[in-house]
């Protein structure tokens, strides 16, 4: 490039690096040529451990004479006469992390990819004259209090809580998440049947405007198929449901909201009562809506069966 008449800048934008980088390997090459350009000697005793071999190691169960499940890196080292050290090392340029493990699901649902290429299209291309809920609930919320008072947050301290607790009884969190807006709807009910689904959809029924067309996008739970449900919806043609694949929640988009009014409301929480806990959750309901801050939905419908169709391909390799 530079004989090309490229100057230092352009040059080091286009091939990633900084200015004075390029300018030090344009001179090395003007005073001994091509030569030039290979690596000096490193100072240090060259690496007499090949780490390829650790991780090799690494990625195969222990022995059944240590009754483990994983390597540690101190067993491994002893395990191949070296320092947990160099078994670190070598875990950090590979990025092998032994201690670490993740849950999936893989849904068997028949009509996956005709639920994904409904649901998806909702989210990147809402109807016109309508309006687009994700509906789930959140069960069996617990109204925890603890046995002792909290210890509030200091300087070189963090908060500080009994690791037992008190429970004063649980409540169900209906909600709905419009996807253009991002406000949601929710009521707290005792239970969690068909009838209290009815009365969340007659809620969302007064909180509509009747002039738009309103489409749910929720899971396969009984209570969302019940006769009575069906009759309701019967009765309300304006109303249609979408339904996610089974073991699918990633899907509904309600499903962030609920892990951030976990995350910031409830884990946390102190609550002396079920009304007690119930007001919390409509305070932080409220705090949401006043943002207006929706969640946007970016991945297509082909970008997602084709992941799961890479997953598929990778169980069937391990079974």
């Amino acid at each position: 490039m530079a004989a090309e008449g490229e100057s230092n800048t352009a040059i080091a934008g286009k091939v990633g690096v900084s200015r004075p980088t390029v300018i030090d390997w344009r001179n090395r090459y003007a005073a001994q040529g091509i030569s030039r350009l290979e690596d000096d000697p490193r100072s240090g005793r060259p690496r007499t451990i090949d780490h390829r071999k650790i991780v090799a190691v690494t990625l195969k169960p222990p022995p059944k004479k240590y009754g483990v499940t994983h390597w540690s890196s101190r067993l491994l080292g002893r395990h191949l006469g070296i320092s947990n050290g160099t078994v670190a090392k070598a875990w950090r340029d590979y990025g092998v992390a032994p201690w670490r493990v993740e849950t999936f699901k893989s849904s068997t649902d028949p009509e996956l990819v005709a639920k994904v290429i409904d649901v998806v299209g909702l989210y990147l291309a809402p109807p016109e004259n309508a309006i687009v809920l994700c509906i789930d609930e959140k069960s069996q919320i617990q109204a925890l209090d603890r046995t002792a008072p909290m210890l509030p947050m200091q300087p070189g301290l963090p908060e500080r809580r009994t690791h037992d607790y008190k429970r004063h009884g649980t409540t169900t969190l209906f909600a709905a998440l419009d996807v253009l807006t991002g406000t949601v709807i929710g009521s707290c009910l005792p239970r969690h049947r068909h009838q209290e689904f009815l009365t969340f959809l007659r809620k969302i029924d007064r909180a509509v405007p009747k002039g738009l067309a309103v489409h749910l996008i929720l899971d396969n739970y009984a209570t969302h198929k019940h006769p009575e449900v069906k009759t309701w919806l019967t009765k309300h043609p304006r109303f249609t449901l979408h339904f996610t694949p089974t073991s699918s929640s990633w899907l509904n988009l309600v499903e962030r909201w609920f892990r951030e009014l976990t995350d910031k409301a409830l884990r946390r929480g102190v609550f002396h009562s079920v009304p007690d806990l119930i007001a919390k959750i409509e305070d932080y309901l409220a705090a949401h809506n006043a943002k207006n801050n929706p969640f946007v939905w970016t991945a297509t419908a082909e970008d997602i069966l084709a992941k799961v169709a890479r997953g598929r391909i990778a169980l069937e390799k391990v079974s």
